[in-house]
This record gives C-alpha cells, sequence and structure tokens, in this order.
C-alpha cells in the first residue's frame, strides 16, 4: 500500500526546519499598571497564598524593596518556612561554587550580607572593595590610633568579624574545582 500525499520534512536538509511551527509564543505581562514589559518575575501577593504578581525585574525589584515575606508570623513560623525555603533552594546555593552565582544573585549567606552591611558595602560588593573599605574603616578606630576608647576597640573588633566572614566565603567562592584546583 502506498501513501497518497508526501511530506516535506523528509531528507536533508529538511524544508520544514526545526521549530517552524508558526503558533505564536504566549508572552505573560508584566501586572503593573501601564507597563508593557515581559513578566516574567513572580512576586507573593500574600505570605500565606501561592497566588503570585508577575513583574518585569524593574518593577518586581521596587515591589519586593517594601516587602516582608514573614510580616504575620511569629519566630518558629517564619524559621520554619526559612528552613522549608533553603532546602528547597539548596542546589541554586551549591551552584555558587561553580561560578554560577556570581555575588548579587542570592549566593550570599545572611552573614555575609551583615558583615557587608557593616562595611558599608552593597550586597554585590566585590572581594576587592570589601577589603579597602575594611582598611579605611579599620584604620580609624584602631586601637593603637585610639587607645583607652572602648567603643572603638569594639567597633573594631566588628569590623575584623565581618572582614573575616567575607574573607572566608571568597576563600569558598574561589575554590572551583573537586580537587582544589583554581
Amino acid at each position: 500500500m502506498t501513501r497518497a500525499t508526501r511530506s516535506n520534512d523528509w531528507g536533508f536538509p529538511r524544508w520544514g526546519g526545526y521549530g517552524g511551527s508558526r503558533e505564536a509564543a504566549t508572552i505573560r505581562m508584566c501586572d503593573r499598571a501601564g507597563c508593557d514589559q515581559p513578566g516574567n518575575c513572580p512576586a507573593p501577593k500574600s505570605p500565606n497564598l501561592p497566588d503570585r504578581w508577575y513583574f518585569c525585574t524593574a518593577h518586581a525589584a521596587e515591589y519586593n524593596s517594601g516587602w516582608n515575606y514573614f510580616e504575620g508570623l511569629d519566630k518558629e513560623e517564619a524559621a520554619q518556612r526559612e528552613r522549608s525555603e533553603s532546602n528547597e533552594a539548596a542546589g541554586w546555593q551549591s551552584s555558587s561554587w561553580a561560578a554560577w552565582g556570581g555575588s548579587g544573585d542570592g549566593s550570599r549567606s545572611r552573614d555575609e550580607l551583615r558583615a557587608l552591611e557593616a562595611l558599608g558595602l552593597d550586597p554585590d560588593a566585590e572581594f576587592e572593595a570589601v577589603r579597602k573599605a575594611w582598611r579605611t574603616k579599620a584604620k580609624l578606630v584602631h586601637p593603637d590610633v585610639r587607645p583607652g576608647d572602648a567603643a572603638a576597640a569594639t567597633e573594631f573588633q566588628r569590623l575584623q568579624v565581618a572582614y573575616e566572614v567575607l574573607r572566608a566565603a571568597e576563600d569558598r567562592r574561589v575554590w572551583k574545582g573537586p580537587q582544589g584546583e583554581v
């Protein structure tokens, strides 16, 4: 029995082309009124509901700047939610050693963010900026420069701890492979 019609998708080159369908791709637009950008950044509408807004990156950043995800939860519920969600995001965190994740993409821990805040730096600051800020601030409050000043000594210790946290994190980021080759 023979076929009555023949397809154009035989042989080489393929006449139909790969992915040559003519259907329109569905693009979700930003939920912010008046925005014509694609809305590919989900943002929660409420802490305890799965409903989401979908914003463009600019409006997602604006929306998230005033958002407290743990609002209305007691400490135990907030800690439980943080543990469960950090377990879900563990793959992203573990990818940072392979340099997939840079510093501004969520690969910084809370301790690192607090240390950057203590040094007066942005969350995506490079380590050279960390070193420069630490040296500048530590010179002002060093115990040798201000002897007998208890406030300066505690500030120096705080800066020292912040620098140590960030230096250890940088050492972990620099390590690239399972044998430790850089």
